[in-house]
């Protein structure tokens, strides 16, 4: 296999980390470029398995736009880009650009990831795999008109509001930029035993993730890391298809996937309505 860029998000720890390492161990000579909000623990891991790295607070837009210039002024293509940070938080916050945390951190940020990237995607394989979550088909529902949730507001809602939203994301990309080269899905890691929501602490997220339930309810970060490492290691278009959601690394059914994700009215909306947020044009 020739060598590869892949920059992966979200990549200090959990899955992302363990699909780093899982990929190195893979492609030997492949770029990969890690994104992590902490400086240490992107270091620390960038430095194990010798990938390029850099650190952004999805919180602050400012910073998305910092990275995608630095990632732009390093490498001149992109063959797969995994859109894998995010966090389910507490009481509702507005971050400095005016949006809801949750949705600015699980979706906005990538989006505009995305968007600063699409040239050195178009000019490598064009990859571009979305981290979702089981709570997209269990607690999520997109309202077009509430994305920042102004109106009704709950932690595991709004994340589950905004795990549908990175599906609905891949499906608007993959039908806008593929005739550009973006190949473009999303996935349901499965759920891992992970830090993932140690800024909540309803009830629920403590018993699932802070006692010992978590060993016997949640799948190990290594198995969550090899199924997001499946994409990374695999080529769109040949090892997974575009335009898809899957179940971990299998296509999933209409069972597994909430109904919101089949229309085709919401997802075109979606897509000019989160364009017109961040203020970039449509593609």
């Amino acid at each position: 296999m020739s060598e590869r860029t892949i920059v992966i998000t979200g990549g200090s720890d959990g899955i992302g980390a363990e699909a780093a390492r899982q990929v190195r161990r893979s492609q030997a000579s492949a770029r990969i470029v890690l994104v992590g909000r902490s400086p240490e623990k992107t270091t620390a891991v960038a430095r194990e398995i010798g990938a390029d790295h850099c650190v952004a607070d999805y919180t602050r837009l400012d910073d998305v736009r910092r990275v995608a210039a630095e990632i732009r002024s390093t490498v001149d293509r992109i063959d797969v880009l995994a859109n894998n940070a995010g966090g389910v938080f507490g009481e509702r916050a507005v971050t400095e650009d005016g949006n809801e945390k949750t949705f600015q951190v699980n979706l906005l940020a990538p989006f505009l990831l995305t968007h600063l990237l699409l040239d050195p995607l178009r000019a490598g394989e064009g990859g571009v795999i979305n981290t979702s979550s089981a709570s997209a088909r269990i607690v999520g529902k997109v309202d077009i008109e509430d994305l920042n949730h102004e109106k009704r507001y709950a932690p595991m809602r709004a994340y589950g509001d905004a795990k549908l939203a990175n599906i609905l994301f891949a499906l608007g990309l993959d039908r806008h930029h593929r005739v550009q080269g973006i190949r473009a899905a999303a996935f349901d890691p499965g759920n891992v035993r992970t830090s993932f929501g140690a800024e909540n602490n309803d009830f629920l997220t403590r018993l699932l993730y802070r006692t010992p339930l978590s060993k016997l309810a949640l799948i190990a970060p290594e198995k969550g890391g090899a199924n997001l490492a499946f994409f990374l290691n695999g080529r769109p278009g040949v090892d997974w298809q575009a335009g898809r959601f899957y179940a971990q690394t299998k296509p999933a059914s209409r069972r597994q996937t909430n109904k919101q994700a089949f229309d085709e009215g919401l997802i075109e909306e979606f897509w000019r309505r989160v364009h017109g947020l961040l203020g970039i044009a449509e593609g």
